[in-house]
């Protein structure tokens, strides 16, 4: 399948050339305000030390619960919001403390797909006017190419081109996650991040949705951040997956044979909790027990500890560093990185 007219594919990687992203111990903590000035009382401690690394090419997924810290994750790593501290290497470059003039000729290159496909687009302009709009300011296509540009994008989507001239309303969830898929690509960008661009619809549209992108990334050699809390989602459509909890990564492992690859305590219980494909395969689902910690005042060791069925005492007394486990995999776990000394001999 050829590339629609104007859409130009993303440069193939070179032997040796460095991650397309590169995050080293990136931290992102909200203040939480109150009192009679406004001050700050304490602070949401949303990602914690998350580093990772994105090959031009490749699709990573990112999963967890809802309050780990996987939208704010993709939102720093674009530089939508500003990090506490840590590196954010792009194509090599440090971008985390580039101005908003520097950042300017970089947001071509970046995109996201937000997970409201209504929310994130303008009610006041037409699916011709958002378009445009984007193509204008980043002066994507010369003026008299402009119709024909956007006629190409809005069919490559698997829109009609004659509903260009509708607004977003007029649309279904799916239509307009296409409309926001566009969007993305007007600017013809070499990385997206798709903040869990199918979980608001149906899951007959949700296959449609990731169809499209699968098409889209094989089409245009894309690089894609894709955050999700399906890992059955992850599992079809990405190359990586980076299991976060509570602001922190705790495993990072190749798509393929995730079942039998998994070992974090916390990645085998989604897994787990994921209902089965076969209805005679009567298996319990894996329910966690114990609360999640406050993201206010998250525990000193481990922040899986409180719901961990292998806990042990120095899970409570120190962070479990990460370590390799095979190819492509790496595992912050005490209970897994044997072996183990008690934290009462060390």
């Amino acid at each position: 399948m050829s590339a629609a007219p104007g859409i130009q594919p993303a440069p193939a990687p070179t032997p040796n050339s460095p991650p397309l992203l590169d995050v080293r111990d990136l931290v992102k903590h909200f203040p939480v305000r109150g009192g009679v000035l406004n001050t700050a009382q304490a602070k949401v401690h949303a990602v914690n030390g998350v580093s990772l690394e994105v090959r031009r090419g490749e699709v990573v997924g990112v999963v967890g619960e809802s309050g780990c810290g996987k939208s704010t994750l993709g939102k720093l790593v674009i530089r939508l919001i500003e990090p506490t501290r840590g590196t954010l290497l792009y194509a090599g470059r440090d971008i985390t403390r580039l101005s908003h003039s520097e950042l300017m000729p970089l947001r071509r290159r970046m995109q996201i797909i937000f997970q409201d496909p209504y929310s994130s687009l303008n009610p006041r302009l037409t699916v011709a006017g958002l378009l445009k709009e984007a193509v204008r300011f980043h002066r994507v296509v010369p003026e008299r190419e402009l119709d024909g540009y956007i006629d190409a994008l809005i069919a490559r989507v698997g829109l009609r081109t004659e509903s260009k001239g509708k607004f977003p309303h007029e649309f279904s969830g799916g239509q307009r996650q296409r409309i926001g898929i566009a969007r993305a690509l007007a600017v013809r960008p070499e990385f997206l991040v798709a903040d869990e661009p199918v979980s608001a619809l149906d899951v007959s549209i949700q296959a449609q949705v990731l169809n499209l992108m699968m098409e889209l990334k094989a089409e245009l050699g894309l690089t894609l951040l894709f955050i999700s809390h399906d890992l059955k989602v992850v599992e079809h459509f990405c190359d990586r997956v980076l299991v976060m909890y509570l602001g922190h990564i705790v495993e990072t492992l190749p798509c393929e044979n995730l079942h039998a690859r998994a070992r974090h305590p916390y990645t085998r219980a989604l897994l787990g909790a994921n209902p089965v494909d076969d209805p005679d395969d009567r298996r319990p689902l894996t329910v966690l027990r114990g609360e999640v910690p406050s993201p206010l005042n998250p525990p000193p060791g481990c922040p899986f500890v409180t719901r961990c069925p292998l806990a042990m005492e120095v899970c409570r007394e120190k962070m479990p560093p990460t370590e390799s486990h095979g190819p492509g995999q790496a595992v912050a776990c005490w209970a897994v990185n044997e072996p183990v000394v008690p934290a009462s001999s060390r």
